[in-house]
């Protein structure tokens, strides 16, 4: 957290004012307070009220700017532009919602997740790109799109992706900026890797219903996803130290893909490549 709010008040905004507000559910790590020293705006839920929808509905309606832009606590921003630039496809127009570039952190993310980082970020941007793909870990959304269409409060996940889609069936454009980038550390065990897949795949369920994930394709994906990364970190000369965590990463995410999703319809083979391929 201390990292965080050093890049955010290190951009440079040219002129604009900005005000950073953390939405807290109770924590009892020192982060409220350290927040609250820093001269953040603080906005309390309670536990038991907590979805991800629902924070977001909560800082955004307490938000007084017109652009609200959405960071992870596990993300530092890297540059001094980074919100000038992620929030530049709104202000000109060009799309209602915007969202940057991840990359991982050698020896921090684990390295499976940085493959998806490249998979699903990546360097070039494309600000009047189709679908509604997104990811508030790095995004920024135009208020007043928020005001028409607030995020879903009862998803267990995926509440960007699925207010995207309510806005690109509006006829909203989705952009990605790629020159806006976090880094992002997922400090995660396995155990919470394994619930945030089947977290989102729950969601997902929601989102895009035909999306279904079976038993055989949980089993491919895995052997798929494990061998892409053995062949990257060969590449990187880092396969002593990964080869672990890359087997458990991928066993992880697709099995708690499929226990979120296994019980929907079956779904045509190339959404399913698109979806859950590891490339």
């Amino acid at each position: 957290m201390p990292k965080l709010l050093d890049a955010i008040e290190a951009q440079d905004t040219r002129g604009m004012r900005v005000e950073t507000i953390i939405v807290d559910s109770g924590s009892t790590d020192g982060t409220y307070e350290l927040a609250r020293d820093r001269g953040c705006r603080m906005v309390r839920i309670q536990k038991s009220d907590f979805t991800f929808g629902r924070s977001l509905n909560y800082g955004c309606n307490a938000a007084c700017g017109e652009w609200l832009v959405f960071i992870s606590g596990h993300c530092i921003p890297m540059g001094k532009d980074w919100l000038i630039k992620l929030i530049a496809p709104l202000a000109g127009g060009e799309c209602s919602y915007s969202y940057g570039r991840q990359v991982g952190v050698s020896g921090l993310t684990k390295f499976s997740e940085s493959q998806l980082f490249k998979k699903y970020f990546p360097p070039t941007s494309n600000t009047l790109r189709e679908g509604f793909f997104c990811n508030n870990a790095n995004a920024a959304l135009s208020k007043s799109a928020w005001e028409r269409d607030k995020f879903n409060e009862e998803l267990t996940g995926l509440e960007d992706m699925e207010l995207a889609k309510r806005l690109h069936l509006r006829g909203h454009k989705i952009g990605y900026v790629a020159d806006a980038v976090v880094e992002h550390i997922h400090e995660e065990s396995w155990s919470m890797v394994k619930r945030r897949y089947e977290r989102e795949a729950l969601a997902l369920r929601e989102i895009m219903p035909e999306v279904t994930l079976g038993l055989r394709d949980c089993i491919r994906y895995i052997a798929a996803g494990v061998i892409y990364d053995v062949a990257a970190a060969l590449k990187e000369k880092r396969i002593h130290r990964e080869l672990a965590g890359i087997v458990m990463f991928r066993t992880m995410q697709y099995i708690g893909t499929y226990r979120g999703n296994h019980l929907h319809r079956e779904l045509s083979r190339a959404s399913k490549e698109r979806y859950f391929y590891p490339r």
